[in-house]
């Protein structure tokens, strides 16, 4: 019973909690973009290098908005807008970049 009352109050509170921060016209989506890259292949990230990358997003409608890096550099966590999953995939190729997982992350839990 103590598990059934847990589930509901989860189903129930939860998405009270969540600020649903997807765009209003349902234009674009956003993703998080897990890569993995070699030793080093980072080292080299300059302003000329990210706008390139910026620009060959936009040709998709795709946007880079933020992204993370472990310690070594070698594992990166993106978030990116896009008008779909396949667009953040085929801006991760015109750019040459790797993609480990694709997963769609519209809802922002804060704290």
């Amino acid at each position: 019973m103590k598990v059934l009352i847990a589930i509901l109050a989860a189903l129930f509170v939860l998405p009270a909690l969540a600020d649903d921060t997807a765009i209003a016209d349902g234009s674009a989506h956003r993703y998080l973009i897990e890569r993995s890259f070699p030793a080093g292949a980072l080292d080299g990230l300059d302003a000329a290098t990210k706008e390139k990358v910026n620009a060959n997003n936009a040709t998709l409608g795709v946007r880079w908005l933020h992204s993370y890096a472990n310690s070594d550099k070698t594992k990166t966590f993106c978030v990116y807008e896009g008008p779909s999953e396949d667009a953040v995939r085929q801006a991760a190729a015109l750019n040459g970049l790797p993609v480990d997982s694709v997963v769609e992350v519209p809802v922002d839990l804060t704290p």
